[in-house]
Parts: structure tokens; C-alpha cells; sequence
């Protein structure tokens, strides 16, 4: 079983950094692929997986619903996003005052090759399964 997972993981790694290398456009690259069985080891369902590369360097804001304090979620969440080789930083939005976590939107600002797609699936991840992009 633990082959299976590894291979699996492996393959996920190499469309993630394959995707990260070769932007192509100047606008934001959206694609979805349904990973079948074969490719993910016999018993697994089909998982949609979407890319969104950003192209030109940026910032944008993230809401993420799931993140309800400054001083547990809101680390986690930087961490996992500063992960990337791509985001420059992340910052938290402000808050209406000081201790309470009331706008669960953060700043990320990014360089050419981040993929949001690959960051909200490491959010879900860990724990912060429902975020979108502000426009």
C-alpha cells in the first residue's frame, strides 16, 4: 500500500513542479485533469485536479472562511502558503480591532509561477478546506 501512495505522490509532485516551470501566458492558466485509476494505483476514484499558474508576478487576497483566529489558524495558514517557492509574503488583512479575528482574508503576494491552485489544495489540506479568491 505504502508504494502505491508514494508513487502517487511522486506523480502529483512532478505535475505540481512540471506546471511551476513552464508558465506560458500572461494571464492566469486554468486546466483541469481527472486523475484515473490507472495513474493512481487500482481502487482509488477519479480526483479532479486544477492549476491556476500565475504568470506576471502579483498580490491577491485570499478569504479563508475556515481560519477564525490570529494565533493558531492564521500561523498555520502563512506557513502553508509561504511554502511555496513563488510567495514573496502573507500577510493578514485588517481587522476591525486588535486580538479578534473578524476578516479572515490574507495578502499574498506572489511571483510569476505560483500556482493558487496548489495553494488552496495545500490549505484543504491543513484543515482550511473553504477559501476563494477576492476580487
Amino acid at each position: 500500500m505504502r508504494p502505491t501512495i508514494y508513487l502517487v505522490a511522486s506523480l502529483a509532485a512532478a505535475g505540481i513542479a512540471y506546471f511551476l516551470a513552464s508558465p506560458t501566458s500572461s494571464t492566469p492558466l486554468t486546466e483541469t485533469r481527472t486523475a484515473d485509476s490507472a495513474d493512481s494505483g487500482a481502487g482509488l476514484a477519479a480526483t479532479p485536479v486544477t492549476s491556476q499558474v500565475m504568470v506576471d508576478s502579483g498580490l491577491l487576497v485570499l478569504r479563508v472562511e475556515d481560519m477564525h483566529c490570529e494565533y493558531a489558524c492564521y500561523p498555520r495558514v502563512r506557513e502553508t502558503l509561504e511554502g511555496f517557492d513563488q510567495v514573496v509574503s502573507v500577510e493578514l488583512d485588517d481587522q476591525a480591532e486588535e486580538g479578534a479575528l473578524d476578516n479572515p482574508q490574507v495578502l499574498i503576494t506572489y511571483d510569476p509561477g505560483f500556482d493558487l491552485g496548489a495553494a488552496r489544495a495545500a490549505l484543504a489540506e491543513r484543515g482550511f478546506a473553504k477559501s476563494s479568491v477576492v476580487p
